[in-house]
């Protein structure tokens, strides 16, 4: 026979075991993951979008004219 380690999850520096959770903590916890994969793939696209951003702005100056008021004539 093999023992099978229970599993378990930190919470605020705590560890419970996942049986020992009721229904409604069981729920919560997947909500708070739910919450925090998203979270994660937000921050991936605005750094991506900031990146873009960057280029942009960059290829903008580049075509600029060299004074304001040359673009004027």
């Amino acid at each position: 026979m093999t023992e099978e380690k229970a599993r378990t999850v930190t919470i605020d520096g705590k560890e419970y075991a996942l049986d020992s959770l009721n229904d409604t903590a069981k729920n919560q916890l997947m909500n708070l993951r739910a919450a925090d994969q998203k979270i994660n793939a937000l921050q991936q696209d605005l750094a991506m979008f900031q990146t873009a951003r960057n280029s942009y702005a960059k290829v903008l100056a580049e075509n600029l004219p060299e004074s304001p008021e040359a673009a004027a004539e």
